[in-house]
Order: C-alpha cells, then sequence, then structure tokens
C-alpha cells in the first residue's frame, strides 16, 4: 500500500484525528474484503443527502416537492459524484484490487462511492458541521446551477414521439444489480427510428429520466 495520505488531507482541506478512517474510505472490498468503504459510503450517502436536502430548502423554500426531488436527484446521483470525486483527483488514491482497474465504468462507480464514502468518514472524524461545510463547498458550483428549469426529459421525449410519430417511448429494464440499500438500475429508451439508449439510476424512475435525456441529446433536442 503506497498512499499518500497527507496530500489527500490537503486536497481535502482537513486534518483527520483517525487517519485509519480515511484510509477505509478510499479502500475497495477487492483490495481489502474484511475492511473497506462500503459502510462508510452508505453512511456519506445519507449524510450527502441530509445536507442538500436542507441547502436546498433553504434556498427553495416556496418550492413544489417534486421540483425539489429533481434537484436533488440531479446533485447526489452517481454521476455528479463521480465528478466531484474527479475534480479532488480520488483516483489517485483509491486502493482498488488488480482485477477491476481493468474496467473504466467500474473504476467510475468506485469513484463515485469513495466520494460518498469519505463524507461518511469527515463525519465520524469531525461531527455533521464540518462534513456540511465541506459538502457545500465542494458541491457550490453545482447547487448555483441546481436554479435552472428542471427539464423533465422522459415528458419531452413522450412529447416529441406523440407529435412525430404518434406513439409513445418503449422503456425497458435492463439489469438491477448493486445493494439493497443502494441498487443500480439500467434501463433502455428507444422510440420509432432509434435504436435502445442506455442508462443507469438509483432507482428505475431516476434511470429512466437519464436515458431520456440522453436520447433527447441525440436527436438535438435538448
Amino acid at each position: 500500500m503506497n498512499v499518500n495520505i497527507n496530500k489527500l488531507q490537503k486536497i481535502l482541506n482537513i486534518k483527520f484525528k483517525n487517519t485509519n478512517l480515511l484510509l477505509q474510505a478510499i479502500t475497495h472490498k477487492s483490495y481489502n474484503s474484511k475492511i473497506n468503504y462500503e459502510i462508510l459510503e452508505f453512511l456519506g450517502d445519507r449524510v450527502l443527502g441530509l445536507s442538500i436536502s436542507n441547502k436546498l430548502i433553504e434556498l427553495y423554500p416556496n418550492e413544489k416537492v417534486g421540483i425539489l426531488d429533481k434537484r436533488f436527484s440531479n446533485l447526489v446521483n452517481k454521476n455528479t459524484c463521480y465528478l466531484i470525486g474527479n475534480k479532488l483527483k480520488l483516483n489517485e488514491f483509491a486502493l482498488i484490487g488488480n482485477s477491476k482497474k481493468k474496467s473504466l465504468n467500474v473504476e467510475n462507480k468506485i469513484i463515485s462511492d469513495i466520494c460518498e464514502s469519505l463524507i461518511g468518514a469527515i463525519y465520524l472524524d469531525k461531527g455533521f458541521k464540518l462534513t456540511n461545510d465541506f459538502i457545500l463547498k465542494i458541491w457550490s458550483d453545482y447547487l448555483k446551477v441546481s436554479n435552472e428549469t428542471i427539464v423533465d426529459a422522459k415528458t419531452k421525449l413522450q412529447e416529441f414521439s406523440l407529435k412525430k410519430y404518434k406513439s409513445l417511448p418503449l422503456y425497458k429494464i435492463v439489469s438491477n444489480t448493486g445493494p439493497r440499500h443502494k441498487p443500480v438500475f439500467k434501463v433502455g429508451v428507444k422510440i420509432k427510428n432509434t435504436k435502445f439508449t442506455y442508462s443507469n439510476g438509483s432507482s428505475k424512475k431516476n434511470a429512466e429520466q437519464s436515458a431520456a435525456s440522453i436520447l433527447l441529446k441525440k436527436l438535438n433536442l435538448k
């Protein structure tokens, strides 16, 4: 194991009292099946959700719950966590078994997971206030754009398909994987004269929205 913990702490701008928590937060089960980030990721996911939920209610006190939910999903989904993790250069510190390093898709998921596990580790080491400050700082750019109009991709795709082809989009669930507390749904969607477009999400609904959004981009409608 050759990880520069001091460098990681400088990037995070946090000095850990218990650096073993930090090491655990960057350790995938393929590297150590007994001491790894899974439980910290579970905790970090909840802490992140609480922090972002509180901030959204503060920013949009009169917003409808359905719109808040869409904003929330965009801010805490795996893609956003991966982008945050990539910004923090977590790939330089992740402890991963050699077999897992071969797949870019798996590695991207791992970076997303480590982003959440680090939040869990910070919470255990420093408490909620500092963790909340950390989250709001590194999520600040994404929170700034959360006030943009939320486009319901499924509705937009449906309206386009009905208007042009007089038929509804076709969705199909390809797989449902991941642990019970954090499932990953893979969904495909197509309309007439297109092939299936696929995407992942933490729920069937989120995966369908993501797939519809990607297809809209392919059709130059978004």
